[in-house]
């Protein structure tokens, strides 16, 4: 199959994590062992977010002096794709000898006119106080949300429409290649109407929601949505929570998700098979291979009684 692996941002930084290189390339070890038995039987595009490399990034870059201003957060999508890219590249080579492995720095159409560009929602970067969140609003005019028991900086996350590179993807897979790409969502720009001139904007979007563009795109079979959770649950940290193993995309949708985080993983894979007629699961990392053979996470398929 023609598979499209979606990585949690947790898949490099958990939740407490201190970013620190040496962290992240233990966890890119874990990613690899996860994926390199997919790998060997599948083909696999690998996209992966970057929450909170751009966040870390957002800070060093507001913090130093020598800037007249911080780096936009389009340019600093694009390090964080070049950086998590070469981490998991590297161990790629290493797990399987003699695949070819590419790693691309992708964009990401996004509409100019998108509503989110006026309500900043997506969260990047660390966890903080309530004093410290107060104090960096105030002083780098940051918007910042409650996310579980601290506060996060929230920035806009506009709808991705379509990928710039999805034909060099295509041309890989279909050379035998393991791609990775749409890091983070990939870098989000607008098209000029007149000339095509793209422009990077300050923004990053879902990178859930453009994996499942992606896999669209290239035809994908399957898409994987890995995270920190062994399957979608209903009443997820209520008494009443139950495993939810089989849905389709109306029963997916039906049960409601909270938008920082099963949401976009939800519709993500709702859309995709919905879009395309494929599969879709969502579960923990670990479990990769079980999930798409049939052992493990939730299933999400074509509702066959639908029209």
């Amino acid at each position: 199959m023609r598979i499209v692996v979606a990585l949690g941002g947790n898949a490099l930084l958990r939740r407490g994590d201190r970013p620190d290189a040496a962290v992240q390339q233990a966890n890119v070890d874990r990613v690899v062992t996860a994926l390199a038995g997919l790998a060997h039987d599948h083909e696999l595009v690998i996209t992966h977010g970057n929450g909170p490399q751009i966040g870390l990034l957002a800070m060093e870059s507001a913090a130093d002096p020598q800037l007249s201003r911080p780096y936009p957060l389009h340019m600093l999508g694009a390090e964080t794709q070049g950086m998590i890219g070469a981490l998991l590249a590297r161990d790629f080579h290493n797990a399987l000898p003699g695949r070819r492995i590419a790693a691309l720095v992708t964009h990401t159409f996004v509409r100019a006119d998108d509503p989110a560009f006026e309500r900043p929602a997506k969260c990047v970067g660390q966890v903080y106080g309530e004093d410290i969140a107060k104090s960096l609003a105030r002083n780098r005019g940051w918007t910042m949300v409650r996310d579980g028991k601290g506060w996060r900086r929230a920035v806009p996350s506009p709808r991705p429409a379509s990928i710039v590179e999805t034909e060099t993807v295509h041309e890989l897979l279909n050379g035998g290649t393991l791609v990775i790409c749409a890091g983070g969502g990939g870098i989000p720009v607008v098209a000029d109407q007149d000339t095509g001139a793209l422009t990077g904007v300050e923004a990053v979007v879902d990178k859930d929601l453009t994996a499942a563009l992606l896999a669209e795109e290239i035809k994908a079979d399957f898409l994987l949505v890995l995270t920190d959770v062994p399957c979608v649950y209903e009443d997820y940290g209520l008494p009443t929570q139950r495993p939810l193993l089989d849905a389709t995309p109306a029963e997916l949708r039906r049960v409601g998700f909270p938008e920082g985080s099963m949401g976009p993983k939800a519709e993500a894979a709702a859309r995709f098979v919905e879009r395309t007629g494929g599969l879709a699961a969502i579960g923990a990392l670990d479990a990769a291979y079980e999930i798409v053979h049939g052992r493990s996470g939730t299933l999400i398929r074509p509702d066959l009684t639908a029209g």
